[in-house]
């Protein structure tokens, strides 16, 4: 990969952990406005399948039945099972903890299980060591979050 489109990554990824802090706290307020977390969520996923939907149909590539023979294990079904849980809790931290802390612990978390799948090669990931840098790394996110927390 070229110097310029790493960095073009990594500006998309990062646009990617802000384009969530927006969605998070844009649930918030419409939890507020709806008066239930549950009914926010459902708004949130229903919008987002719409659009993946329309980016699916509209896209070059398989198309949905052909999508369906490479007969993925059941456990790749389930990922919305955690999208899920991930609105869900942040709809309803971000008003008890603010945004910047409740993404942060997200941050945190992500990194902890992110260590631990590539550590042990989970769920078909290359297996990578959690060497002592990489173990750094998350101790300073978790800094980051008391930091952030003060």
């Amino acid at each position: 990969m070229s110097p310029g489109f790493q960095v073009f990554s990594c500006l998309l990824a990062v646009l990617a952990g802000m384009s969530v802090a927006l969605q998070q706290v844009l649930n918030a307020n419409l939890r507020a406005h709806l008066g239930s977390p549950w009914w926010a969520g459902s708004v949130s996923y229903l919008v987002g399948l719409v659009v993946m939907l329309s980016v699916a149909w509209l896209a070059p590539g398989p198309r949905f039945s052909e999508s369906f023979a490479g007969g993925a294990p059941w456990i790749s079904w389930i990922g919305g099972l955690f999208g899920a849980i991930f609105i869900a809790i942040a709809i309803l931290m971000v008003p008890r903890l603010g945004a910047a802390t409740t993404l942060a612990l997200i941050v945190v978390g992500q990194m902890i299980g992110s260590l631990v799948f590539d550590h042990f090669g989970l769920f078909g990931m290359q297996q990578q060591p959690a060497n002592m840098v990489r173990l750094a790394g998350a101790g300073f996110l978790i800094f980051g979050v008391v930091l952030v927390r003060a």
